[in-house]
């Protein structure tokens, strides 16, 4: 975690001074601490307890801060396509590109979509490289075990990527080495989603083996094997392989690293940061001398869209009147995820009124300490939280009850719930019913609420088999079940492919 008040060593990843080596990092914390992320004679080749590898690797994981892989195209994708968000700001703002996302149809000739296919190639080209280097470079020394954490850390971001675009776009080219040029790689045709869900499994399934359950504290932030079981849990859950999903679900919950001691008003703030409850996040960093370029722009743009010290960002991202029904009486993660025009943040703040818009997403606001203390109004330094533990026991309790062990299902929902109701036994009432069906809605509902603006909602919907009826419900009329359940390919890469890739049924 980061904090004003804290100044620690930081391990933060960054592809331009570790490529280049010796151009310096920007630490995590906002104080005097020196620079991370440099080469100096202490730690060249590589720092101690890593491997030398790291150049590659790190590439890879400096990448999961691109715009076109975690910013405004995921969350458009994953965001405000669902009935959670609306797209915010103005109504023209973004052009037809954004109103597509918010309220379909997407079209093939999108620049989202199209950004979003191509950053996370890119990314894949990253974790392809790498692998190769472990392969083949035989000026390289390594043992065996370091080739096979530095391998397994490849291919998890690889499984990752993969997952992202067979749920965004279904069948995909499978791109599993380097090629000479670009045209050689346009050229390979789309595999079956099957044929890219097994791919995902066996990377995912080699991370989790070769990884360490926990790394050095000035590693923070790299893959462990509970990140790779959360995500491969996720990959089963979402291919309806509910004993799967729930043993490897389990593997998280029982490995010791994880919990949910980290109260909801906490996650997402700095303070919060890779925390108990932080089973994958990509880490951003920013201080004065360098305010965007090792950070994100995840949380920018969908920052309060105001004047003065309230000019955050955007506003895009914005939680829709749907989400706000959605929560039952007295629940306090309400408050911690929409944050209202004329309300008041969750560091006391007094939000004006007037705002263009009347909500906002206060899972990414920043204090206006904190602020001050970097320099800069537009948050690039907080991180994403791509998994949580939450998430996982969420994810228990859904293969559990789908597996007809409905105990062990009330019994993760309960703990979720128990956390977000705290001390306070008049709100968030336990779930006791044994009908499947309606244990079902439950798990389904608190999946909502516990990880609202957090890139489920809409892959959650599609997966569920509901995306229409729900959809259409929340005012996105034009959603069409056999067309928008998937992107379209985007016909730039159609083009380049000279007709190799083939468009989705619909489009």
């Amino acid at each position: 975690m980061k904090s004003v008040n804290n100044i620690r060593t930081r391990f933060v990843i960054f592809i331009a001074m570790l490529a280049a080596f010796g151009l310096t990092g920007c630490k995590k914390n906002f104080l005097d601490s020196e620079p991370q992320g440099r080469y100096t004679t202490d730690n060249y080749p590589f720092p101690g307890g890593s491997g030398p590898y790291d150049q590659y690797l790190f590439a890879a994981y400096a990448s999961l801060r691109d715009y076109n892989v975690h910013v405004t195209p995921f969350v458009a994708v994953t965001s405000i396509r669902s009935d959670d968000a609306d797209k915010g700001s103005t109504p023209s703002d973004g052009g037809a590109d954004a109103q597509g996302m918010d309220n379909f149809p997407v079209t093939p000739s999108n620049g989202l979509a199209n950004a979003l296919w191509t950053g996370y190639y890119n990314l894949i080209s990253k974790c392809n490289i790498a692998l190769d280097q472990i392969a083949n470079n035989s000026a390289i020394d390594a043992t065996p075990a370091i080739k096979a954490q530095s391998e397994a850390e490849a291919r998890f971001i690889r499984g990752y990527a993969y997952f992202m675009l067979v749920r965004s776009f279904g069948r995909v080219p499978l791109v599993d080495k380097i090629y000479a040029d670009a045209v050689a790689q346009s050229n390979i045709p789309q595999s079956s989603a099957a044929v890219i869900y097994d791919f995902i499994e066996k990377d995912l399934q080699f991370a989790a083996a070769n990884l360490p359950p926990a790394w050095d504290p000035k590693f923070v932030g790299r893959i462990t094997s509970g990140a790779a079981n959360g995500m491969l849990a996720k990959v089963y859950l979402t291919q309806q392989k509910w004993a799967a999903a729930m043993t490897t679900a389990n593997l998280v919950i029982t490995s010791g690293q994880y919990d949910l001691s980290t109260p909801y008003t906490k996650i997402f703030g700095e303070d919060g940061e890779n925390s108990r409850e932080s089973v994958f996040e990509v880490q951003g960093t920013a201080d004065a001398t360098f305010p965007t370029a090792y950070g994100i722009q995840y949380a920018s743009i969908q920052g309060v869209r105001g004047t003065g010290v309230w000019d955050l960002g955007w506003g895009w991202n914005d939680p829709s009147t749907y989400l706000e029904a959605a929560y039952e009486t007295g629940d306090p993660r309400k408050d911690r995820t929409i944050l209202y025009s004329g309300g008041t943040t969750v560091y006391g703040e007094a939000v004006p009124s007037g705002l263009p818009n009347p909500r906002y997403n206060h899972k990414v606001y920043s204090s206006l300490a904190i602020r001050n203390s970097v320099g800069s109004r537009y948050s690039y330094w907080m991180n994403i939280r791509i998994l949580r533990y939450a998430d996982v026991v969420l994810m228990y309790a859904e293969a559990a009850n789908e597996s007809g062990n409905t105990q062990a299902a009330i019994d993760k929902l309960e703990l979720v719930r128990a956390r977000a109701r705290g001390t306070n036994n008049t709100i968030l009432p336990k779930v006791t019913t044994t009908d499947p069906n309606l244990l079902r809605d439950a798990i389904r509902k608190e999946r909502r609420i516990e990880l609202a603006m957090e890139h489920d909602r809409f892959f959650d919907l599609v997966r569920w088999g509901i995306a229409a009826a729900t959809l259409q419900a929340a005012g996105k009329t034009n959603f069409n079940n056999g067309r928008d359940n998937l992107l379209p390919i985007p016909q730039t890469q159609i083009d380049l492919s000279k007709g190799v890739l083939t468009q989705n049924p619909g489009y």
